[in-house]
């Protein structure tokens, strides 16, 4: 027996009964020829039929066969509607299986955050009716979807796909199941694609099924091209934004140098590469031919770029890349190959003391967990010696802090007009600068016999554990592993002496060091009393003077403590700027400490650019110290602020080279006699300019200076020891003394001779000045030097002045 009921529009259910299972082959077709009209009337007015068929006899079910009329299939088959139901069954099946997952997705959720899972506190809000749920769970697909299309625009490129594939699939059984013809599904698959592809093939299909069917298709597939292009598009365009910030981007670099951070110091440090790297290729001691740079800073991609393209230009021996990104994560370190670069220079881009030296702590902990970082040299730019020391006590890095003392150099550059030139000579590439080798075959030697044995060098003094030593006593022997500190150019290579020539200038030194010293002290001054004692000794005391200083800015404190170790008692220095007494109040308070304790110091407010308030002020001092018998020294100085420093130096140096030609002006229309008149200038052509125009007037570049140091640090860390020493004014400086210090009216001695009559002052004499012009390292040595007593000595020594009294 078989059953069948049929549901009018709905379904459509074969129920068959017991078939036995040896009866594998069977045709379910059912015959209605036999049926009478009124059955198949009841059929059309109820929707429901019931067919009961039995053989008598037959233990075993037959076959069955249900044979529509073909009046009644054609009436079926041509019902569009008929159709439109059937082909709509699988979305409306795809349908209900996606609302169900929808439904049961919250329950699942609530249950498993319940089992404690994170994020608990989300159970409240999946605790909704039904049909709110379902609407508050779309609503967060849709949020969650959209953040990951913020984060990542590919994620619409992967929904589009699988939209597409599962129209193609939709569209190829569909097909497949209205097309009369029999045809595989593959084809239905391709030809759904076709249709999705290009916009015409529906109009290829023969019924109106097939048709609309395929309508639908292309529509979809012109929506889905468009926004596959607009999806591809924003996808590039995002790409090309990442790339021209550089922040994502791994450099692929070995041997290249990063540079941290963007202010007035990087032309000057690039343009001191760039003269190192020149010089490496014509030695034949350079790699490649372009020396690879890596800018990294938080400043925008696009004006890095314009910075990198003006110095790309003038540079031709450097190559720029740049990155924008934070400083403070390692991962930016990482990104710019930091474990495989030559040297890390990080400059500082604040004003404030206190914000320098906690950016530069953070960049260099962020390098700390990068792999090798302990074999790379990191040069940092602090402000204090307190942050020097922080830095230099890390551990696992070979960190090279270089403190900035722009304001003592200032003090130093503005009480010696030419030690500026000296200093710039010393760190020029494509002149003598200062070198550290160490020479292991000559273990053993005296240090006087490598003093005057290197014939084309100036021997400065020895690194050794290091901290240089720039007097050394003369039988002291060198070691394996001192390194022996020069001044030579760049090119010179390590000589070193044969040893017949060592053991005869050893005799001869032994026999002649008695009678040459005693003929050599009657021929010198002795340093028995300095005008100039940077508080070396209670008992000494400096020169009075007066000083107008145009500006301010935080470390002019440090200038203050700077010309106070210079000073004697009664100077004066009076501070003309446009700001406030309250923001001045470190200068009182480091007044009150008793940190200052030569200098007395005035403030007055005022614009140091307006004529009537600077000519007061000179009016003013001028009167001041008129009454005194004896006549003080008058110094004006202008230094630039330091945010103009950091954000535009150009508009810095036009208002120090404005102050100071007021200043000349206002002196000569007065009368007064000053003896310096200089201006911190960062560029130092504008500075020759006007030095140039005015030869009274003189320029002290100290960024330039500190920016050279930094640089000369990164191609050699050691040096970092000897400028710190060097600039610093409690260790050796480098001063201009007068010729008459060291010979006779009518005397033509060498350079040696100079050398050695500077030695037994405790000086080391690396050139000497003639006619106005300085001459470094000169050669040959021991050939007669015809100079004048108005040409001076250049000499290391730890005391700028001396009081002239023979012996």
């Amino acid at each position: 027996m078989v059953s069948v009921q049929l549901f009018s529009l709905k379904t459509l259910i074969l129920l068959p009964s017991q078939i036995s299972s040896s009866r594998h082959d069977f045709n379910r077709r059912l015959s209605l020829h036999s049926l009478p009209s009124s059955v198949i009337d009841s059929f059309r007015s109820r929707g429901t039929f019931r067919v009961q068929s039995q053989k008598k006899g037959d233990t075993e079910s037959s076959t069955f066969n249900l044979n529509l009329p073909n009046d009644f299939k054609s009436k079926i088959h041509k019902s569009l509607h008929y159709k439109l139901v059937l082909g709509c069954i699988p979305l409306y099946v795809m349908s209900r299986i996606v609302q169900k997952i929808i439904h049961e997705l919250p329950r699942h959720i609530q249950n498993a955050v319940g089992a404690g899972l994170p994020f608990a506190c989300a159970s409240n809000s999946l605790n909704k009716p039904s049909l709110g749920g379902i609407k508050w769970n779309l609503a967060r697909f849709f949020f969650l979807f959209n953040i990951r299309l913020e984060k990542n625009v590919a994620t619409s490129l992967v929904v589009l796909v699988i939209a597409c594939l599962s129209f193609v699939v939709i569209g190829g059984i569909l097909f497949f199941k209205f097309r009369k013809e029999d045809q595989s599904l593959e084809d239905c698959l391709w030809d759904a694609w076709a249709c999705l592809v290009s916009a015409d093939s529906h109009l290829e299909q023969k019924s109106r099924v097939e048709k609309f069917i395929g309508f639908v298709l292309a529509i979809w597939g012109i929506l889905f091209y468009s926004q596959l292009l607009s999806t591809m598009t924003e996808q590039l365009r995002d790409n090309m934004q990442r790339l021209r910030e550089g922040a994502q981007v791994q450099v692929i670099e070995a041997d290249h140098i990063i540079i941290c951070g963007i202010n007035s110091h990087l032309p000057f440090i690039l343009k001191q590469l760039n003269s190192y790297h020149q010089h490496a290729v014509r030695l034949g001691t350079a790699t490649d031919s372009k020396q690879t740079l890596v800018l990294m800073s938080d400043t925008p991609r696009d004006e890095m770029d314009k910075i990198a393209d003006e110095f790309n230009t003038d540079f031709k021996h450097i190559d720029i890349l740049t990155k924008s990104c934070n400083l403070k994560m390692t991962k930016s370190f990482e990104r710019a190959a930091a474990s495989t670069a030559r040297a890390i220079i990080i400059l500082p881009t604040k004003s404030d003391g206190y914000q320098i030296d906690t950016e530069a702590f953070l960049s260099v902990l962020a390098l700390q967990p990068i792999r090798r970082i302990e074999s790379i040299p990191t040069i940092v730019e602090v402000s204090s010696s307190s942050m020097y020391e922080l830095l230099k006590s890390i551990s696992g890095m070979k960190v090279e802090p270089v403190e900035n003392i722009t304001s003592k150099l200032f003090v130093q550059c503005s009480r010696q007009k030419d030690l500026i030139k000296i200093y710039r000579h010393l760190l020029n590439y494509s002149k003598n600068v200062f070198n550290l080798s160490s020479f292991p075959n000559l273990a053993g030697m005296k240090y006087r016999q490598i003093r005057l044995g290197f014939q084309e060098v100036v021997v400065c003094g020895l690194l050794r554990d290091g901290k240089v030593n720039f007097h050394p006593k003369d039988d002291e022997k060198l070691m394996e592993t001192d390194k022996v500190l020069f001044i030579a150019p760049l090119s010179w290579t390590q000589k070193q002496l044969l040893s017949k020539d060592i053991e005869t200038e050893n005799i001869s030194v032994e026999d002649e060091v008695e009678t040459s010293k005693q003929s050599r002290l009657q021929k010198i001054i002795k340093r028995s009393k300095m005008f100039l004692s940077k508080g070396s000794s209670d008992s000494v005391e400096g020169p009075r003077e007066t000083i107008l200083l145009l500006g301010w800015r935080e470390d002019v404190v440090d200038m203050i403590e700077e010309f106070d170790n210079y000073l004697g008692p009664g100077s004066s220095l009076e501070i003309l700027s446009d700001v406030s007494i309250e923001d001045r109040g470190r200068v009182s308070d480091s007044i009150g400490s008793g940190k200052i304790k030569n200098i007395q110091v005035s403030h007055q407010v005022g614009n140091p650019m307006n004529y009537d308030t600077l000519k007061e002020t000179i009016m003013h001092m001028q009167t001041k110290y008129r009454k005194d018998e004896e006549a003080i020294p008058l110094s004006i100085l202008v230094i630039s602020d330091r945010e103009s420093l950091l954000g535009d130096p150009s508009r810095a140096d036009t208002q120090s080279a404005y102050s100071l030609l007021l200043a000349e002006s206002i002196c000569n229309k007065l009368g007064v006699n000053v003896q310096n008149l200089a201006s911190e200038i960062v560029d130092s052509k504008l500075g020759k300019q006007i030095t140039r125009i005015k030869p009274s007037l003189s320029y002290i570049a100290v960024e330039e200076v500190m920016s050279l140091v930094t640089a000369q640090v990164a191609g050699n860390s050691e040096l970092n020891e000897v400028w710190k020493d060097i600039l610093n004014a409690e260790g050796d400086e480098i001063y201009i003394k007068d010729i008459e210090l060291y010979m006779k009216d009518g005397e033509n001695p060498s350079f040696t001779e100079l050398s050695e009559r500077a030695w037994l002052r405790r000086e080391v004499a690396i050139g000497y000045i003639k006619g106005g012009k300085k001459v470094i390292n000169p050669v040959p040595k021991t050939e007669p030097i015809s100079l004048e007593m108005t040409d001076s000595l250049i000499v290391i020594s730890e005391l700028e002045g001396d009081q002239p009294s023979t012996l």
